[in-house]
């Protein structure tokens, strides 16, 4: 029997900066998958199946991505960031591609890296930075959403950009706990 943890989002910057870095220095794929994550909410499924014609054109970055999520069949179309832009031009400046190759090649050839070694990225970069708590592949989107609702977002467009049924499922989705928001009350004191 398979016993899976629930993994949490990354809930400090300075362990994401750190986890960049140590990614950076090792692969630019890995550090672009990571930060593509992380800025994008996409499922691992979904950042994995990306094309560079995806997110690339007449090796031009483009400014929106555009495609049928896997688990929900639905259409998702949304803006490129400048973090992501920045780190996916950083990768293909590095390789030598045809737009119809994935973004996330494995080293073995010319199928995308799959979900176990994704997995053992991230958590290998989050254990060498000291994040003790379960990370996986997942902690890429809740930790999109997660700093959402810290920057501000309502819930209601982190539920509906994360695609799910109410908003109390998208804060226990990311981790948001009853002493985040009981500090609300505590320190509004108008």
């Amino acid at each position: 029997m398979i016993i899976l943890k629930v993994v949490q989002p990354i809930r400090d910057k300075k362990k994401i900066e750190d986890m960049k870095k140590i990614l950076k220095a090792g692969s630019l794929r890995d550090y672009c998958l990571f930060v593509m994550g992380i800025n994008s909410g996409l499922r691992i499924s979904d950042l994995l199946a990306l094309k560079i014609s995806d997110v690339a054109e007449n090796m031009k970055i483009k400014d929106r991505i555009s495609l049928r999520e896997k688990k929900t069949g639905k259409i998702l179309d949304f803006p490129i960031g400048a973090s992501s832009a920045k780190a996916i031009k950083e990768y293909l400046d590095t390789r030598d591609y045809n737009t119809d190759e994935y973004l996330f090649v494995s080293r073995k050839g010319h199928k995308p890296i799959s979900n176990v070694q994704a997995w053992r990225i991230l958590s290998g970069a989050a254990e060498s930075v000291g994040i003790t708590e379960p990370i996986g592949t997942h902690s890429l989107r809740k930790t999109f959403g997660y700093w959402a609702f810290k920057g501000g977002a309502d819930i209601t467009r982190i539920q509906k950009l994360l695609n799910h049924s109410s908003p109390g499922i998208t804060l226990a989705y990311i981790g948001i706990t009853r002493d985040e928001l009981d500090d609300v009350y505590l320190n509004l004191n108008l």
